[in-house]
């Protein structure tokens, strides 16, 4: 699932929203990291759509203007959860790493000129031997 299409599910886990809302919903809900434009954001739909993760819900005019509010499916939810404890499980894996190679000596190459910059002769190198 790409990132786009994982914060766009988000935005609607509670309830139905229109384009202008999603974009505005997924830039909330990835702190900004993730700005969608609006031909990118209806690619997404129209992809989400054909998966049936998402359905149309209702249009409504407002303003002389169409507005198309989408929301999940059963599959949907299903999906989004399913990447959400993909994603998390992916961070446990990589925070335990990081906690183990912490603990043993530390494996993560420190700032340069830090004052842990110091070579470690005994730890272990990337082929798994040592430097």
């Amino acid at each position: 699932m790409t990132r786009a299409a994982f914060f766009v599910l988000t935005a609607l886990a509670d309830q139905p929203r229109h384009g202008y809302g999603i974009l505005r919903e997924v830039e909330e809900l990835s702190d900004g990291e993730v700005q969608l434009r609006v031909g990118t954001l209806y690619g997404v739909l129209d992809r989400l759509t054909a998966d049936g993760l998402i359905v149309l819900d209702r249009e409504e005019v407002q303003q002389g203007r169409l507005r198309r509010y989408y929301r999940l499916t059963d599959d949907g939810v299903a999906a989004l959860d399913a990447e959400a404890e993909r994603m998390a499980a992916g961070a446990g894996a990589a925070k335990r790493r990081i906690a183990e190679g912490r603990r043993a000596g530390g494996t993560a190459d420190p700032a340069p000129g830090s004052a842990t910059g110091l070579e470690h002769p005994t730890a272990p190198g990337l082929a798994g031997g040592f430097a």
